[in-house]
């Protein structure tokens, strides 16, 4: 996203989001990198959830990973 995901509305939206309630952070690290998360089950499960940022700040709802990770069933031995 580089320089460009400043200018976006929905990044600043979820800064102010965040530091309302109360989140610092940091400025170590890359910050131009976007996240994610997988939630991947046992054996030939495979992925269960894939969550990729859009833009900065954008959050994984907790209910689906919760959902996702009920979905997991034990790999036979």
């Amino acid at each position: 996203m580089m320089l460009s995901g400043f200018f976006r509305l929905g990044v600043w939206q979820n800064f102010f989001r965040a530091w309302r309630s109360g989140y610092t952070g940091n400025l170590e690290g890359e910050g131009f990198t976007l996240g994610g998360v997988y939630v991947i089950g046992a054996g030939r499960q495979g992925v269960l959830l894939e969550h990729r940022e859009k833009e900065f700040g954008d959050k994984v709802s907790l209910p689906s990973v919760l959902e996702a990770a009920e979905k997991i069933k034990p790999q036979a031995s």
